[in-house]
């Protein structure tokens, strides 16, 4: 029977460390794994603890959904590019809202100046909803919206465009980010202070478990901590302790925990280093089950599940020889189904200049294609499980990731921590140890700190018009002059009252949007009531 070629990694010292400041060995072997119980750390792919996959046929069956993250300018162009990505083959749409829209301001409002459709599509009230969905079929696709402290307005939007089209709700599938705890901590498009912030999400819970049952209410999120500068472990520590928090709210509200934790999803990150994202994903799924069933007694298996989806860590994207991106995102691609993602969006390779030509954006697809079709990665399900590397680095994970959990928790909670600075601190320093390392040269970023060369001069990036913002505002004020601004009035009014009460907000804000109030109206009117969230300075 062959050896291994050497001492197993517990004898010898680590060669290098992990993104989470893990040690990372030259070589594992059997000592590594001298306490691992494969029965109750990785059981099968489709039974707790989910380690090797939530469902047992994985991409056997099919593949994962292909879902590309669009959006920009006017809601026209947005939705003359959702129609090509789904004419190249894409499976379900992502969308991209502005900032002014994800801050809850109307496109003429002083704030919005020079951001409008820079970022995302502006969508100011059911009109622009109606174009960005024209000829979109909304119950034969997935919809996710990137959308946060207006999430219930921008989601009660596309359902009353959905009516229009005669698609019931019932029918509707896709999801709404929601999660608006991770903006307090990397990202900062909040609106509301925390505690109305979550009376809000738990009224949407509320709403769609009535009204729109097979919604996803919410897509709890380390991406964007990700890319502020957070570890693995900090992504995925950070992102369940936001979920246990949104879970504990719901539970409060007085939802059963079997009733709307199927509906939960998350989003995570894929970085360029491959087998410590792996070993991340099989983590969480694994963290995910335990807390649902040991801290809140969950008993259907679809609420123990951890389904989530991938985008590829923009951050690490280069305006240095862009094309070398197309090579960082197959990487990332296939550490994402590798590790068991639900969906995935590519990043284009031109991400780091501008927006995504259309262009780049087929070129996106095409990676995701060719991971599904041309690549084996499809024929079995969790190729790693076993290997000591893999199934090292996934305890080791764990392990620091739950030790950062255990420290959110001695705040009293994720809200409580975030309002001390802890998870924004932690993520702080370790985005600053990065940027050191590049500058030292310590870490090597190929065509830029290493392999540098003249840039090309023949890439041309695609510019959003200027005159978009002109035409958004003519177009709320054309709105404005033709609704009844007297019954918009009264239903803003009937959304104040029911701020001051707790009555579930989704339906009076349906009611004003269906009568033409614009999206900066209806957070305006909660702004009224709940005032406009700022953090405190701690560092």
């Amino acid at each position: 029977m062959a050896t291994l070629p050497g001492p197993d990694s517990t004898s010898a010292s680590p060669a290098a460390i992990t993104e989470s400041g893990l040690p990372f060995h030259p070589l594992y072997g059997p000592a590594d794994l001298k306490t691992w119980d494969p029965q109750t750390q990785i059981g099968i792919p489709g039974e707790y603890p989910y380690t090797r996959g939530v469902y047992p046929s994985m991409y056997t069956g099919r593949p994962w959904t292909m879902r590309q993250y669009a959006g920009f300018g006017t809601a026209a162009e947005s939705n003359g590019r959702y129609r090509q990505l789904l004419e190249a083959g894409t499976t379900g749409l992502s969308v991209a809202f502005d900032l002014p829209t994800q801050m809850g301001y109307d496109s003429d409002h002083p704030l919005a100046r020079g951001e409008v459709g820079k970022v995302g599509v502006a969508i100011d009230s059911i009109d622009d909803m109606r174009v960005l969905f024209d000829q979109i079929p909304l119950d034969e696709v997935s919809t996710s919206m990137t959308i946060n402290s207006p999430a219930a307005v921008l989601l009660l939007l596309y359902q009353l465009v959905a009516e229009e089209q005669g698609v019931s709700s019932a029918q509707l599938n896709g999801t709404i980010q929601n999660d608006v705890l991770k903006e307090y901590i990397a990202r900062g498009t909040y609106i509301y202070p925390p505690t109305e912030s979550l009376r809000l999400i738990t009224d949407i819970f509320n709403y769609c478990r009535a009204e729109i049952p097979r919604w996803n209410t919410i897509s709890i999120s380390g991406y964007h901590m990700a890319e502020a500068g957070a570890t693995p472990a900090q992504e995925i520590a950070f992102t369940l302790s936001n979920g246990v928090e949104y879970v504990r709210a719901a539970v409060a509200s007085g939802q059963d925990i079997d009733e709307f934790a199927p509906r939960l999803a998350f989003f995570f990150v894929a970085r360029t280093t491959l087998l410590e994202e792996i070993a991340k994903f099989r983590a969480a799924r694994r963290m995910w089950a335990r807390i649902m069933r040991d801290e809140f007694g969950a008993k259907n298996p679809k609420s123990l599940m951890l389904r989530f989806h991938t985008q590829t860590a923009g951050v690490q994207l280069t305006a240095q020889q862009p094309e070398v991106n197309l090579v960082r995102v197959a990487i990332q691609a296939l550490g994402a189904v590798l590790g068991g993602t639900q969906s995935l969006h590519t990043n284009s390779f031109d991400e780091a200049i501008a927006l995504p030509t259309e262009k780049a954006a087929r070129l996106a697809l095409r990676t995701q294609q060719v991971l599904a079709y041309e690549s084996d990665v499809t024929a079995t399900v969790d190729p790693f499980a076993g290997s000591y590397a893999v199934e090292s680095l996934t305890d080791d994970v764990e392990a620091a990731a739950l030790a950062l959990m255990a420290q959110v928790e001695g705040y009293g909670g994720s809200v409580a921590a975030i309002e001390a600075g802890f998870q924004k601190s932690e993520i702080e320093k370790s985005a600053y140890q990065i940027i050191n390392e590049i500058d030292a040269g310590d870490r090597i970023v190929v065509g830029v700190n290493r392999f540098v060369h003249a840039e090309d001069d023949d890439y041309e990036p695609l510019r959003v018009d200027p005159a978009i913002e002109a035409e958004q505002v003519r177009r709320l004020q054309r709105l404005r002059a033709e609704r009844d601004g007297a019954a918009v009035d009264l239903a803003l009014d009937t959304i104040r009252q029911v701020a001051r009460s707790d009555g579930n907000l989704l339906y009076p804000m349906r009611e004003a949007l269906a009568l033409r109030a614009t999206v900066g109206e209806v957070s305006d009117a909660l702004r009224d009531v709940w005032g406009q969230y700022t953090p405190t300075d701690v560092f």
